[in-house]
């Protein structure tokens, strides 16, 4: 196949994949924090609210977009623009999964690779917080400019201990290529623990979450934004899609800080227990959560579940049919298999983003910059010094 139309194809299937996953995550964090509050969260829009997520882009869409007249219109309408671009922009040369053969073709799950796409990532996650620094300035808002001065000093103090975090791995691996550094974490030690970089990186992996925390603005790391202190921080002058655009930016980074701790610590797409044991696990996971929506649709708490959690367990039952399925023809086990490794390790670490949302409260910018460089710096300086002496002392 041409290489130009299968990158299309693939650019296509990702970008609707991804901008899917980008609606649907307000709709399972608003979910998420609603269960941790003791809240229904959203319901009324579909069953179970699965549509709110298309009807708040219909909202965003048809509201008015305002424009304020004491702005600066052109850097006002770039700010979301490169916010969102930076955001999306990394996933090009992030990878699902190994090497597939369909028929005539022979690709790789991914878009694009990049014998350095670690640096890159890393390059394109810096230049992003022009977005938000430019935003707040533009908007002619005390208020806007004080998040995007906030936004600025605590990205670029906390990429600091985010990159010394991912250098630290890359030493372990000596490589700047995720898919070799998937493959370095491939294997088992003893037969049955896995090769992971997050067991002799553990240090490394908590100060990479935590900073990531921090790089997508996310609680307790929130200063840019801080509603009881500046209403709404950096955006406060946006409405419509350019008020969405700012919060998608958001949601895609967090899914691309999500994808590679999970490139560099937790394996990529290699399973944490061997086969053919792991083969199983994701057909008894959707077999039991099949049989589960089946039971409770067949003793509704309310009306509607009597429809909706029947078809959910079918639904189920027939993912769980499909991976049996795959057992006897390779390619889709492979695609299967990768897929729901790297996703469902993905999806761990979103709800972790979204748990510490509902449970930690907003850091004083003294603390949050305190905490950046008293701590977090030196504490990851000493880890890739460790690290490094390791790897020259083990070193042939």
């Amino acid at each position: 196949m041409n290489f130009l139309l299968l990158s299309l194809i693939k650019a296509a299937v990702i970008a609707f994949v991804l901008l899917t996953t980008l609606a649907y995550l307000q709709w399972i964090e608003r979910k998420v924090i609603g269960h941790i509050q003791l809240r229904i969260g959203p319901y009324r829009v579909g069953p179970h609210g699965l549509l709110q997520p298309l009807a708040d882009v219909v909202k965003l869409i048809t509201k008015e977009g305002v424009l304020p007249s004491h702005v600066n219109k052109f850097f006002y309408l770039l700010a979301p623009f490169i916010a969102v671009v930076l955001a999306l922009i990394s996933i090009s040369v992030i990878p699902f999964g190994p090497q597939i053969t369909i028929g005539p073709v022979t690709t790789w799950m991914q878009l694009t690779d990049l014998n350095i796409g670690i640096l890159f990532v890393l390059a394109v996650s810096s230049v992003g917080v022009y977005g938000v620094a430019l935003g707040g300035w533009a908007s002619n808002n005390k208020y806007s400019l004080l998040g995007g001065l906030r936004s600025s000093a605590q990205m670029i103090s906390y990429e600091l201990p985010l990159a010394l975090a991912i250098a630290a791995p890359l030493l372990l691996a000596n490589t700047l290529s995720f898919r070799e550094m998937v493959d370095y974490q491939s294997g088992y030690w003893l037969g049955f623990i896995p090769r992971w970089n997050v067991f002799p990186e553990i240090v490394g992996f908590c100060i990479f979450v935590i900073a990531g925390f921090a790089e997508t603005n996310r609680v307790p790391f929130d200063l840019p934004e801080a509603e009881n202190e500046l209403v709404a921080g950096f955006h406060t002058e946006y409405s419509s899609m350019s008020f969405a655009a700012f919060f998608m930016a958001e949601y895609a980074n967090m899914v691309t800080v999500t994808a590679v701790a999970t490139l560099l610590f937790l394996g990529g797409w290699q399973p944490p227990f061997p086969e053919p044991y792991s083969n199983f696990i994701p057909i008894i996971i959707f077999v039991v959560g099949g049989l589960i929506a089946v039971f409770h649709g067949l003793h509704p708490a309310r009306r509607m579940d009597r429809f909706t959690l029947p078809a959910t367990g079918l639904v189920f039952l027939g993912i769980a049919a499909l991976f049996g399925l795959s057992l006897f023809v390779p390619v889709l086990k492979t695609i299967l298999m990768a897929l729901f490794w790297f996703c469902g390790k993905i999806g761990l670490l979103l709800f972790l983003f979204i748990w510490v949302r509902g449970t930690l409260p907003r850091f004083r910018y003294d603390q949050l910059m305190r905490f950046a460089w008293i701590v977090l710096f030196p504490l990851a300086m000493v880890n890739l010094l460790a690290t490094g002496l390791v790897v020259a002392l083990t070193s042939k």
